[in-house]
């Protein structure tokens, strides 16, 4: 299930074909793997490094669809390989455009947020409930013939009732980043009258990465995993928020 967030609109590029005078690409005659709808794009096919053939525009639209079902990495997507393909490569193979860059790194900033590894077998879980910490891993609980869950917070086998928000029953088991904002000092903001006790640490309004102000003297920030740009007082976004510097 993908996770639940909003996402930007994305505008869908009708065609996109490789330059037959790059040096850089290795062009081979074998199928597109990707092209699963047999929609023959019209560029040639071009080798990722891990040997399957794609087009510019199958390449597109299978990573966005990685995308949409919460997915934060590429992998291939022909029969039997799975091999991880590094963002770099995948920018340059799908020849994204500037607005499909910046849609696909937001949202894997935003898959990754709401994806854990499963400690048992590594495969990526996406959580159903965001207040349950008791999450199930399908693949474990396929393979083993029974129901596999662990903790979202201390990734140890679950332990205990459920559901609880807090914590499971392992020893130790906490919320890290909230003990982080509670013990965190506070800053004072030079260029806002009347604004005192504003803690060092918080969590982006966005895709709750936490952050630390190091400037007194600006109260906006910019997230670097979403690149929302927020005030560090209200948590309001930069264009919302209702404080004025002097």
């Amino acid at each position: 299930m993908p996770p639940n967030h909003s996402s930007p609109v994305l505008t869908v590029v009708a065609h996109k074909c490789y330059n037959p005078c790059d040096p850089t690409l290795k062009f081979v005659d074998g199928e597109d793997v990707l092209d699963f709808l047999c929609e023959g794009f019209s560029s040639r096919r071009a080798q990722m490094s891990c040997g399957h053939a794609v087009t510019p525009m199958s390449l597109t639209n299978w990573c966005r669809k990685q995308l949409e079902e919460g997915e934060s990495r590429f992998v291939c997507g022909a029969f039997g390989c799975g091999a991880e393909w590094p963002f770099a490569e995948v920018c340059k193979m799908a020849l994204l455009t500037a607005e499909e860059r910046e849609y696909f790194e937001k949202n894997m900033a935003l898959n990754a947020a709401e994806t854990r590894a499963c400690p048992r077998c590594q495969s990526s879980v996406v959580r159903d409930h965001q207040f349950n910490l008791r999450v199930c891993c399908n693949v474990c609980t396929a393979n083993r013939g029974r129901i596999y869950a662990f903790c979202w917070q201390c990734l140890r086998k679950w332990k205990g009732p459920h559901p609880r928000p807090d914590r499971c029953g392992n020893d130790g088991c906490c919320n890290l980043s909230l003990e982080t904002l509670r013990s965190c000092p506070d800053i004072t903001f030079m260029s806002i009258t009347g604004v005192t006790g504003c803690p060092s640490i918080r969590a982006c309004p966005t895709c709750g990465c936490l952050l630390e102000h190091s400037t007194i003297d600006c109260k906006n920030v910019s997230c670097p995993r979403c690149r929302v740009s927020f005030c560090f007082v209200c948590l309001r976004t930069s264009t919302e928020c209702l404080w004025k510097e002097s």
